[in-house]
């Protein structure tokens, strides 16, 4: 009875996994951040992810998904020598990044870009979302990204920052509010308006009349001279410097700005929301709206003088932990702020979390 109930459990388990597999569509498509002409890795509408490497010396090759490339897909040798695996499950939607494991080298795949994230260019695939129209390049008025090279007497070097100016900035005279937007641990000032599409969300909602229109900086915020897991030992007051003492200033020289803290705003993801909260808190004249976006969260305590704060704005994803930040936000009501919560609904600590924050939070930035 017993070798008849180990078979009977074996071949019900052979049939299950034989019908989840035969339920992915083989409807696969390149994935939209793949180099020119390259066929993979390729997605499909329920959102897995297929790949394929021409390794026919490698004796294992895996993909490692994800932040820090945690996990894996196995891929299987075919006779010519190359290598094809499927994602087990379907991928959150939105962008990933990931790695090739060779015979247990990390490499990245020849068949997509490249972009900057766990302290390291790493390959970049995306899932398309159901509400992938509002960071979409479209036919609308799109304003520019310029880097920029400032100085920093504190660092001993020139340092760099890349603005969004809106379009039609270079033929007006207007001046603009401004939002320092920072990057999370193990990327740098590249990661919002490419991995996060920071500037095509600008463009989209000022296209359709949704948010006043404003510059946004991206910066370097010295996060990844501490490692991964011991986030407590960052010390602030050097970024900060470069910030409030060096950069600020700068923006405000070198472009039209409204240079008062009623129009300047912070906000960060991951660990650059802990950078936003504490510069906020130790700079209180100095910005006027606060974004956390998967970044922690404020307390009334925390924040001496609520005059000061016109938004507080908090975010997650719905993998994380939003009933702290619903909570969070709910508090800060209570004690008279105007705080908001959102959470990204079906994603977790990435970038589709962080570009719906960004399309959430801009509208309500820099109201009079």
């Amino acid at each position: 009875m017993m070798k008849k109930s180990i078979l009977s459990t074996l071949i019900a388990s052979a049939i299950f996994i034989g019908l989840c597999q035969a339920q992915v569509a083989e409807d696969f498509k390149p994935s939209s951040l793949n180099q020119p002409g390259q066929e993979y890795p390729m997605v499909n509408s329920q959102g897995y992810a297929r790949f394929k490497i021409v390794a026919p010396a490698a004796d294992s090759v895996r993909v490692s998904l994800g932040l820090g490339g945690k996990g894996g897909t196995k891929l299987a040798k075919a006779e010519d020598g190359t290598w094809m695996g499927t994602t087990e499950g379907p991928m959150d939607e939105g962008f990933h990044y990931y790695n090739v494991k060779i015979d247990g080298g990390k490499f990245n795949d020849p068949g997509t870009l490249n972009f900057y994230g766990s302290v390291r260019w790493e390959s970049g695939i995306e899932i398309p979302a159901k509400d992938q129209d509002f960071y979409a390049l479209k036919n609308v008025p799109h304003g520019h990204v310029q880097q920029v090279l400032f100085p920093s007497p504190s660092t001993g070097t020139s340092r760099r920052a890349f603005v969004y100016t809106p379009a039609g900035y270079e033929k007006g005279k207007e001046k603009y509010p401004v939002l320092y937007l920072q990057h999370g641990w193990g990327e740098d000032e590249t990661a919002w308006m490419n991995q996060g599409r920071a500037n095509l969300i600008m463009d989209n909602l000022i296209a359709e009349g949704k948010i006043k229109p404003f510059i946004i900086v991206n910066t370097y915020g010295m996060t990844n001279e501490v490692k991964f897991g011991k986030i407590r030992e960052f010390k602030i007051e050097p970024f900060q410097t470069v910030l409030i003492n060096e950069l600020i200033p700068y923006i405000d020289a070198n472009f039209r700005t409204l240079a008062n803290k009623d129009n300047r705003a912070m906000a960060g993801l991951s660990m650059g929301g802990m950078e936003t909260k504490m510069i906020t808190l130790n700079n209180p004249d100095v910005f006027s709206y606060y974004g956390l976006l998967s970044g922690g969260v404020y307390t009334p305590a925390d924040i001496t003088d609520k005059s000061k704060v016109k938004l507080v704005f908090l975010s997650c994803g719905s993998k994380e932990r939003p009933d702290g930040v619903r909570k969070a936000a709910e508090e800060l009501k209570a004690a008279g702020f105007n705080a908001v919560s959102y959470v990204s609904e079906g994603t977790a600590h990435e970038f589709q979390t962080w570009r719906r924050s960004l399309y959430q939070l801009a509208p309500m930035l820099f109201k009079k």
